[in-house]
């Protein structure tokens, strides 16, 4: 479970030719999504069958009650307002420290930019509405929502399973997060090196949000909707480049 993230990005990547992992059109998007949750219903079926975790070790039962998709939706807007002010900072203090001339700057950005372009098509995204609203509906609260988050709270049932004594506290299950966002991060390598700090920076949020409320419901969620809302900006931010 711990290399699943790794394995399926690298996966993704190689067996489209380069192309984007989510395909180019409607049927290979749905195609691509059935084959990502049967390949994880598989793993994660195994993984319980050999350590019978329970609902409460899988972090399974609905808390905090009605107020799951109301902290959920907020949860995706703090996330995405904190990793903007993480990356200003980072950002400034290079500026500071390098000094770098505007077209090196430029060119950094230009090199090192997530490669959103691995994982989704962007002229389907934008003039095909069948994709862009399966992207939306089903791809994010699927996929990046439900099946990456139940990836988390198997990843940290096993770190407490494994070292008890270091990670089945509440200060354990943070530094848990912290794990397990290294090798989610790591499986966006494909996208990038900036992409890998970003995601790695939310993966560590989305499990402090596991961890305090003992639920990966508020989390999948705020998970969910962050990667929607992301999709239905790109059509948006492509249109503001041109």
């Amino acid at each position: 479970m711990a290399s699943l993230p790794i394995i399926a990005g690298f996966a993704g990547k190689s067996s489209h030719g380069g192309g984007p992992a989510l395909t180019d059109n409607v049927r290979g998007l749905l195609f691509v999504t059935g084959y990502e949750v049967l390949f994880f219903a598989v793993i994660f079926g195994l993984a319980w069958l050999f350590s019978r975790a329970t609902r409460d070790d899988l972090l399974l039962r609905w808390r905090p009650g009605y107020w799951v998709l109301p902290l959920g939706a907020l949860y995706s807007v703090a996330i995405r307002l904190a990793v903007g002010v993480i990356a200003l900072i980072v950002a400034s203090i290079f500026m500071v420290i390098t000094r770098p001339s505007m077209a090196s700057v430029q060119n950094f950005a230009q090199a090192n930019r997530p490669k959103v372009e691995a994982l989704v098509d962007f002229n389907a995204l934008s003039h095909n509405p069948i994709y862009f609203w399966l992207t939306l509906a089903l791809v994010s609260p699927v996929v990046g929502g439900l099946r990456e988050e139940l990836w988390r709270s198997s990843f940290l049932a096993g770190l407490r399973s494994i070292w008890p004594r270091t990670f089945a506290s509440e200060r354990g299950g943070y530094f848990g997060a912290g794990v397990a966002a290294l090798f989610f991060g790591l499986g966006h390598y494909p996208q990038g090196w900036l992409a890998v700090g970003m995601i790695t920076i939310v993966g560590f949020l989305l499990g402090v949000i596991m961890t305090v409320h003992r639920s990966i419901w508020p989390a999948a969620v705020a998970h969910g909707l962050f990667d929607a809302t992301s999709v239905a900006m790109l059509p948006f931010a492509l249109h503001q480049l041109k």
